[in-house]
């Protein structure tokens, strides 16, 4: 949970500028392939997190104008990167604009429970970091080149001149 404004916008440029990352190694290609009848496509999941930027903080009061259908529509990698970072600024700027550390206290109902707003921020990051995980494993499947978010990718450490442990 977040008890400071600065302490999330800290974190969110770090987490939105690693989704930045990963969106950018994507090919409009890859966005409908399935590599499992049970699994999501990158497409996907990329507009699911565009469509969260809209969705949670709705929930709490703050705008963030952007494209608001729930599910891919055939964007392009391109439009899919515009789109997420155009909703990654709006949201840090809301937030900026129109909260206090004292809000992150208020409580708003999401999905049936009350949570407080720093709450809510902790979850809409641990949300992105969790399917930025599943895509990674996607892309790897799909032979797309990988990042690193955490910590260095095999290849990054390669990059480095230095042994990859497999």
């Amino acid at each position: 949970m977040y008890r400071h404004i600065s302490d999330f916008l800290t974190d969110w440029g770090h987490e939105s500028a690693s989704t930045i990352k990963l969106l950018k190694n994507l090919s409009d290609e890859s966005l409908t392939k399935k590599v499992h009848p049970k699994v999501r496509t990158l497409g996907f999941l990329a507009w699911h997190l565009i469509h969260t930027l809209h969705e949670m903080p709705l929930r709490t009061g703050l705008t963030v104008d952007i494209p608001s259908h729930p599910d891919y529509a055939g964007e392009t990698v391109k439009q899919l990167l515009e789109t997420y970072e155009k909703g990654a600024n709006m949201l840090a700027e809301a937030i900026k604009k129109n909260w206090t550390d004292a809000d992150l206290n208020k409580e708003d109902d999401m999905y049936g429970q009350m949570w407080n707003r720093g709450t809510t921020l902790k979850i809409i990051i641990t949300h992105q970091a969790h399917h930025r995980a599943e895509m990674l494993v996607l892309m790897r499947m799909l032979d797309l080149p990988v990042v690193g978010i955490y910590g260095p990718t095999k290849e990054e450490w390669e990059q480095y001149g230095m042994p990859a442990l497999n």
